[in-house]
């Protein structure tokens, strides 16, 4: 693959800033690693970089020209503007082609598995990239996953069924799951009783035999559906209650004195 050069300049605003510059159709950006004293703030055109850096990986090797000085570099963190999807800053490592470096390399599902057209099957995939150390010209574009070969369910493909080549050295566990061949889950219909089969809160049984002394279909029986019959409550005994006769007024005699 040929190498992706990208146009930067060095850019004075920082902080709150840095929003007129996208405004002004630029992308912030900062430049950091061993060969540099300090991080370098710089700014890209918007457009540009933006197609660019969306066909490449964190496991690609780009070269950043800042005002001359080129400089190979790895994508090591973006931030996307969440409502409208757009690049809003990106950091730049800066390698040196001399000495090795970790980077993610990410996983390509290829193929078609015969445990989906055969047995209905599906494929859950695992990690979508693993970590592996190289020199950052030899770091893999990618790595290739092939599901030819998954036909039962239960068959996958871990870490240690990569193919990696000579000069790269795999950090990730080798046990890792990529991919896996899974059954169909099975779809759960609950049956439904009908509200005019429950009576007093039971369900008849099929095949059931009706209680002793009980007569399908009897003259007086409640019609099916029917709510059942309520007894009618006794009647409350009756109380005689005793009136009072009022209580005749004591004749009070008067004194002389009084």
């Amino acid at each position: 693959m040929e190498r992706l050069t990208l146009q930067a300049t060095r850019r004075e605003q920082t902080g709150k800033k840095v929003q007129q510059l996208r405004r002004a159709g630029k992308l912030p950006a900062v430049l950091y690693g061993r060969t540099l004293k300090q991080p370098v703030p710089v700014t890209l055109d918007r457009i540009e970089a933006s197609k660019a850096l969306r066909q490449i990986g964190y496991s690609t090797l780009i070269m950043v020209n800042l005002d001359g000085e080129e400089h190979n570099a790895l994508v090591r963190d973006f931030q996307v503007d969440v409502i409208r999807g757009d690049l809003t800053h990106v950091d730049f490592l800066v390698v040196s082609l001399t000495e090795k470096v970790r980077a993610e390399v990410s996983i390509v599902v290829e193929g078609k598995a015969p445990v989906i057209a055969n047995l209905g099957g599906l494929l859950v995939t695992g990690l979508e990239r693993v970590e592996v150390e190289s020199l950052p010209q030899d770091l893999p574009e990618h790595f290739s996953v092939d599901v030819s070969n998954l036909a039962n369910f239960g068959d996958a493909v871990h870490v240690r069924d990569l193919i990696v080549p000579d000069n790269v050295t795999v950090l990730t566990d080798a046990e890792e799951l990529l991919v896996v061949a899974a059954a169909p889950v099975a779809e759960i219909v609950e049956e439904v009783v009908p509200v005019a089969a429950v009576v007093e809160g039971e369900v008849p049984v099929e095949g059931a035999v009706p209680a002793e002394g009980a007569v399908p279909g009897a003259e007086g029986a409640a019609p099916a559906g029917a709510a059942p019959a309520v007894a009618a409550a006794p009647a409350a005994p009756e109380v005689k209650v005793e009136e009072k006769k009022p209580r005749k007024k004591e004749k009070v005699r008067k004194g002389r004195n009084e």
